[in-house]
C-alpha cells in the first residue's frame, strides 16, 4: 500500500512539527512552494498531499495554492488533497474542495483530528485504486478468458505462451475445477494452429466400450447399431487441436492404441482397414496422479512420456492469493447482468471469509456458489450466508486474535440486528452501547442493512 505522505507549507517550522507528528506512520516528503510540490509529487507519487493554499511569492494570497492543487490533480486525479486553511479563509477552502480537493482542515490544527482524516484519506484511496485495477482486468477478458494477476497465474500464462508456438504435446496437471480445459483453448488460440478445430472428450465420461469408437470412428458394420460410418474425435481435429480430457482414465488395451497414433500420426477406424494419416496436436490433462498409475500399472510409462513433453500444472485456488476477489467479482457481475439485478456486490466479511475458504471445488465451485447467492439474495450486498458459507468447516479460522475479536464481534452485533429487524435502537440497548458506537461499529466491521 502506498504511504506516502507530501507535506507542502511555506513554514519550516510547521512543515518540521508535521514531519515530527507524523512520521511514525507514514513515509513523509516536505516542500515548501509549487515548483517543488510538483516536482516532490512527479517522483514520489504520494497517495495524499497536505496544502497550505500561502505558498509563495504571494503567501497572503490563495491563488498559488490553489494553482499548486491544480497541478498535483492534473498529475493524478486520483490523489487525495488535504487543504489547510485559515480560520477566515473558508470561503477559499470550500473552493478547493470545489476544485477536486478531498477536504480541509482549518488552523490550529489539532493533530488527533489530522491523523484520523489522514487514515480515511489513505484507506479511500487505496479502495479507489483497487476498483480501478479489479475495473480495468474486468472490462478486459484477462489471458485468453483466464482471470489471475498471482504469482502462480502468471507463471501458468507465461508457460502458455512459450508452449503455444512449438508443437509438441502438452500435458495440463491439476485438481478438479481449476480450469484445465481453458489452459488447454488458451494455447489451441495462441498456437499456429488456432483457425484449425479444437476438439475436446472426456475421457472418463464415456463408457469404455463406447470410448475407441468415440476416439477413433468406425466403419458401417463395425458392430451392432453401427449403421453407417462415423468419424471419430481425433479425425475431427485434423489440423487443429485434439484435448484428451482425465486421460488417466483411459484403459490400457485403449492406450496401446492411442500410443501408436501418437508415435505414427496414423489412424484406423473401428471396423476398418485403411489407415488414415492425421496432422493433431494432443493435449492431455488430468487431475489423477498419472505417475502413480504407472507404478500401479494402471498406466503406461511409454504413453506418459509420449505426452508429458511439456507439462503445466495449474494452481488450485487456494493458493491464488489475491485472485478469489478477482474471480468473484468478475462472475459476481456475469450473473448479476444475466439476471437484470444491479449495483450488486459483497459485504466486507464476505471477501474475508472468502479469502479464508480452502474451495476444495476450485474455480467451479466458487461459480456455483456466486451463480446460486446471486439469485436468491434480497439484498445488494452479498453475504455469508448468500454463498453458503456461514459456518463451513472449510473455512481456516481467523489468523490473529484481532481477526478472532472482529469475527466474534460482528456475528454477535448481526445476530442483535437482525432479531430486531435492523432497528438500530433496540439493538444498540440491548447490546449496551450508545447509538453512534454501534453506528461506529457496524462501518468498522463492514456490516450493512441486509
Amino acid at each position: 500500500m502506498n504511504r506516502k505522505l507530501l507535506i507542502v507549507d511555506d513554514d519550516d517550522e510547521i512543515r518540521a512539527q508535521m514531519r515530527w507528528a507524523l512520521q511514525g506512520e507514514y513515509e513523509i516528503i516536505l516542500a515548501g512552494e509549487r515548483t517543488d510540490a510538483v516536482d516532490a509529487f512527479r517522483s514520489g507519487r504520494p497517495a495524499v498531499v497536505l496544502l497550505d493554499l500561502g505558498l509563495p511569492p504571494h503567501p497572503n494570497n490563495p491563488e498559488e495554492g490553489l494553482a499548486t492543487l491544480s497541478d498535483l490533480l492534473a498529475l493524478d486525479a486520483l490523489v487525495k488533497v488535504v487543504i489547510i486553511t485559515g480560520q477566515g479563509e473558508k470561503e477559499v477552502a470550500l473552493q478547493a474542495v470545489g476544485a477536486g480537493a478531498y477536504d480541509f482542515l482549518c488552523k490550529p490544527v489539532e493533530m488527533e483530528e489530522l491523523k484520523l482524516l489522514l487514515k480515511r484519506c489513505f484507506h479511500v484511496a487505496q479502495l479507489e485504486r483497487e476498483y480501478r485495477e479489479m475495473h480495468r482486468l474486468l472490462q478486459g477478458d484477462g489471458f485468453e478468458g483466464m482471470l489471475g494477476t498471482s504469482p502462480p497465474m502468471q507463471a501458468v500464462f507465461e508457460a502458455i505462451r512459450k508452449v503455444a508456438m512449438v508443437d509438441a504435446p502438452v500435458l495440463v496437471l491439476g485438481e478438479s475445477g481449476t480450469g484445465k480445459e481453458m489452459a488447454a483453448l488458451a494455447i489451441h488460440r495462441r498456437s499456429a494452429r488456432k483457425d484449425g478445430p479444437f476438439v475436446a472428450i472426456n475421457c472418463s465420461a464415456i463408457p469404455e466400450t463406447l470410448l475407441e469408437s468415440e476416439l477413433f470412428g468406425h466403419e458401417k458394420g463395425a458392430f451392432t447399431g453401427a449403421h453407417m460410418q462415423r468419424k471419430g474425435r481425433i479425425e475431427s481435429a485434423n489440423g487443429g487441436t485434439l484435448l484428451l480430457d482425465e486421460v488417466g482414465e483411459i484403459p490400457l488395451p485403449l492406450q496401446v492404441k492411442l500410443l501408436r497414433f501418437l508415435q505414427e500420426q496414423r489412424i484406423e477406424r473401428v471396423g476398418g482397414r485403411q489407415e488414415i494419416q492425421i496432422d493433431v496436436r494432443v493435449i492431455a490433462a488430468t487431475n489423477s496422479d498419472l505417475k502413480r498409475n504407472m507404478a500401479e500399472g494402471r498406466f503406461r510409462e511409454d504413453l506418459y512420456y509420449r505426452l508429458a513433453v511439456v507439462q503445466i500444472v495449474l494452481p488450485p485456488l487456494r493458493d491464488r492469493a489475491g485472485d478469489i476477489r478477482l474471480l468473484a467479482q468478475s462472475l459476481l457481475q456475469r450473473y448479476a447482468t444475466q439476471v437484470g439485478k444491479r449495483g450488486l456486490g459483497f459485504d466486507r466479511e464476505t471477501v474475508q471469509v472468502m479469502n479464508r475458504y480452502s474451495w476444495p471445488g476450485n474455480v467451479r465451485e466458487l461459480e456455483n456458489r456466486v451463480r446460486r447467492a446471486v439469485i436468491m439474495a434480497e439484498g445488494k450486498r452479498l453475504t455469508i450466508r448468500d454463498l453458503e458459507l456461514a459456518g463451513s468447516a472449510e473455512v481456516e479460522p481467523p489468523a490473529t486474535l484481532k481477526e478472532a475479536r472482529q469475527t466474534t464481534e460482528r456475528e454477535m452485533i448481526r445476530e442483535v440486528l437482525h432479531k430486531h429487524s435492523w432497528k438500530i435502537a433496540p439493538a444498540a440497548a440491548e447490546l449496551g452501547v450508545s447509538r453512534p458506537t454501534l453506528y461506529e461499529r457496524m462501518e468498522k466491521l463492514g456490516i450493512a442493512k441486509e
